[in-house]
């Protein structure tokens, strides 16, 4: 195996535990609950989140401080090795742009990639770095072949609220008002850099038709050609709702059944506080084979 460290955020959804298992290295993300600052998976659990989040606790993103992010490099490059970071997408946090902008510090050992995944697919381009560096592939190589794959993943995710978008500003109040009297359950989209509309249905069970829609369309043209090579995987994620994404696993499998449905994640805090708990997503995405 080369000696390539593999880096990322805790928006990937791997925990500290599950890192420490793998072998890679997790920075936990900042969050300020009511002016407090709290890390995820440190000293704020999923539980602890949601509970803030219902309680309509003000909740906002921040990104890991450059001392936390260099700290860390540096103690894994003592060794001589090479690094490959995988931040969340640069078009939902800045921590990307920060992070390439202080890998310029070190001599070509620290490869940032912005490979625009989030949530599971993040997480799925974790595991191919892992297997790349395992086949010996050096941290150049890795890094080239995560970004020259970045668009070849798909997310769809189904709100159960309008209200977190509109306290995030993201949504008129007049417009969640209207959404909330007519039960308008919105299906959202993550293609590369942003969260952007996608359809509006009024029932979960609807939303699931056309989040398996939405996947079938994609699986059988932009990633045809992957789907018959074997290279395409599923997941599940979901804010605070773990029985519905059970059930909607056994859905996709069914659906999909020579497709592997690889991870039930939360998904991401980053993105939770901005949709709400309820919410239930679906993935596809490009692996290494």
């Amino acid at each position: 195996m080369a000696n390539v460290k593999i880096v990322t955020d805790s928006n990937s959804g791997i925990t500290q535990a599950e890192a420490k298992k793998l072998g890679i290295f997790v920075l936990p993300m900042p969050f300020l609950i009511n002016g407090e600052e709290y890390f995820e998976d440190v000293n704020l659990t999923q539980e602890e989140f949601y509970e803030h989040l219902k309680g309509d606790a003000t909740v906002s993103t921040s990104q890991p401080s450059i001392a936390s992010v260099t700290e860390l490099w540096e103690e894994l490059l003592k060794d001589g090795g090479e690094i490959v970071h995988i931040p969340m997408s640069s078009g939902l946090s800045e921590s990307c742009h920060t992070a390439q902008g202080l890998a310029k510090e070190y001599g070509g050992r620290v490869h940032v990639v912005d490979n625009q995944r989030i949530s599971v697919t993040q997480k799925q381009s974790v595991y191919d770095a892992l297997e790349l560096a395992k086949r010996g592939k050096s941290a150049a190589e890795i890094a080239q072949y995560l970004v020259e794959t970045k668009k070849d993943s798909s997310i769809y995710i189904s709100l159960d609220t309008l209200k977190y978008l509109k306290k995030g500003g993201r949504l008129t109040p007049a417009a969640a008002l209207i959404g909330t009297i007519l039960k308008i359950k919105p299906v959202l989209q993550i293609q590369g850099e942003k969260l952007d509309a996608f359809k509006k249905v009024q029932t979960l069970k609807k939303a699931k038709e056309v989040i398996v829609s939405a996947l079938k369309s994609d699986l059988e043209t932009r990633f045809a050609q992957f789907v018959a090579n074997g290279e395409m995987t599923i997941a599940v994620a979901h804010t605070d709702s773990i029985k519905e994404a059970e059930l909607f696993r056994e859905e996709l499998q069914n659906a999909f059944p020579e497709i592997p449905v690889t991870f039930v994640d939360p998904l991401s805090l980053s993105v939770s506080c901005h949709i709400g708990p309820g919410a239930l997503a679906a993935t596809c995405a490009r692996i290494v084979k």
